[in-house]
């Protein structure tokens, strides 16, 4: 599988602007088999003031691009997210299409970012984890913070995860926080991460592939640009069977204060 990873820098132009260069970026990825953008990348993460007007409802221009560039590549593609506009609430909503252009799966940002930020302010929690399958295996996706909460991804796995995408707006003041959830969840989950950060002013890049074992197979810098990696999807399930580490998990327990 060939994973194009781009990194979008969501300054210094409009909106209308950055979708018509990173839609022609995205349509000279020829040979993809996956491309990945990061969250929030047309209206930009911290354009706070700029969601509400840059809402769109589900069937809107980032699900009609990204249509239009799975098909015209042939490829799988995940849009990253956009600020979805459904029944007069505002979610963090990330998608992925089909290389015939089809809705494959939908995720609203579960956790949303309150510390130093209005994303909690402004939109609504998504409520559901699903699972979606594909030519490659079973995907799932979390967006950015989402990495915090271990439980969450747990619940990946449960589902019958095998691959994670997590497209994110990390900060670079805490970059290293996002290398070390990245290669935490892929280890400790046994899934194949692909996480697309968004580049620019304040954020951090270094967009990542990192396998089951925890090796890091592809890391961006911190510029705007695409990182390509080729990885074998079959790394997960030989991971899972010579080291079986989530076959010995114990949900037999209770503890005291808490239910597991």
């Amino acid at each position: 599988m060939r994973v194009a990873m781009v990194q979008v820098d969501s300054s210094g132009e409009s909106v209308p602007e950055r979708r018509a260069r990173v839609g022609e970026l995205v349509r000279g990825l020829g040979g993809a088999d996956l491309v990945v953008l990061p969250e929030l990348w047309a209206v930009g993460y911290f354009a706070f003031d700029a969601y509400a007007e840059g809402a769109e409802p589900f069937e809107g221009p980032s699900v009609s691009d990204a249509r239009s560039w799975a098909r015209e590549l042939g490829a799988w593609v995940h849009l990253g997210s956009f600020v979805e506009m459904d029944a007069g609430r505002l979610f963090n909503t990330a998608v992925l299409l089909s290389p015939e252009g089809e809705v494959a799966h939908v995720y609203r940002k579960i956790h949303v970012f309150g510390y130093r930020s209005r994303e909690a302010e402004l939109l609504t929690p998504g409520d559901e984890l699903p699972v979606a399958d594909t030519s490659f295996g079973r995907v799932a996706a979390t967006t950015c913070y989402d990495l915090r909460f271990p439980e969450l991804w747990r619940g990946l796995v449960d589902g019958g995860a095998q691959i994670a995408i997590v497209p994110a707006a990390w900060p670079a003041a805490r970059r290293e926080h996002w290398r070390l959830f990245t290669s935490c969840r892929a280890v400790e989950e046994q899934v194949l991460l692909i996480g697309c950060n968004a580049a620019g002013a304040e954020l951090g890049g270094h967009s990542r592939v990192v396998d089951p074992w925890g090796a890091v197979l592809a890391e961006a810098g911190t510029e705007a640009g695409v990182t390509w990696c080729d990885v074998d999807p079959a790394v997960v399930e030989r991971a899972r069977a010579e080291f079986p580490v989530l076959a010995d998990r114990r949900t037999d327990l209770t503890f005291q204060g808490a239910d597991v």
